[in-house]
């Protein structure tokens, strides 16, 4: 895992948000959580809401906390104008496909999740290693020669 306290922090809370949260508390006690953000649908026109990651404490599971999360993000995408709420699960992962598929969700198998991160994200960006553009590099070595300031000291 790459997330730090720090980046949640920031891209959660900073001036340029990227996801929203919802948490879910017992008796006081934070139990789960729902993290979110909106992408937008040019098929019907309007906002999805994307759940990115739906967590509950193994000790609470079973007892109602997915459900209410679920529940309360339904709402705010309704509220936010949403047309549907989407997001992924690992194909192991039976317990949470049958509870998804109980609440009415259909699993879509003709969509694949496609990624690109990394060094290949970074080469379809025009950059060879971080922060080094290359076409910035290109037109440097296009460049003529040009001769050093001082003369290089003989071997």
């Amino acid at each position: 895992m790459r997330a730090t306290v720090a980046l949640v922090r920031r891209h959660g809370f900073g001036r340029r948000r990227y996801f929203e949260a919802l948490i879910c508390r017992r008796g006081g006690r934070a139990i789960g959580f729902g993290l979110y953000y909106f992408t937008y649908s040019t098929f019907e026109g309007r906002p999805t809401l994307y759940l990115e990651d739906l967590f509950v404490v193994p000790d609470e599971r079973g007892r109602g906390a997915g459900r209410a999360l679920l529940r309360a993000l339904a709402a705010v995408a309704l509220r936010r104008g949403c047309a549907r709420m989407e997001w992924t699960v690992l194909d192991w992962n039976r317990p949470s496909i049958a509870f998804y598929r109980k609440l009415g969700a259909r699993l879509r198998r003709e969509w694949i999740l496609t990624r690109l991160s990394g060094a290949p994200l970074r080469r379809l960006a025009g950059l060879r290693r971080a922060g080094a553009p290359a076409a910035r590099r290109r037109a440097r070595a296009r460049r003529p020669a040009r001769p050093a300031a001082r003369p290089a000291r003989g071997r």
